[in-house]
């Protein structure tokens, strides 16, 4: 299932791999594409939305609702 996440924080590859890397930590088959420009995250994957955007605000970025 597709979702798209409103990501406060990213700006730089670092961050791309950081927010990629949470999410494939959950699933490992997650397919995740990350746009700086427009600070989302999209992502590919059976995990429900609530534990994706946890992932993704314990490494340190703000997720809006």
């Amino acid at each position: 299932m597709q979702q798209q996440f409103h990501v406060e924080g990213m700006s730089c590859e670092h961050c791309v791999r950081a927010v990629t890397r949470a999410v494939q930590q959950l699933d490992a088959q997650a397919a995740v594409q990350v746009d700086l420009k427009a600070a989302t995250v999209t992502v590919n994957s059976t995990q429900p939305r609530p534990r994706i955007a946890e992932a993704i605000r314990e490494e340190g970025y703000s997720v809006a609702p």
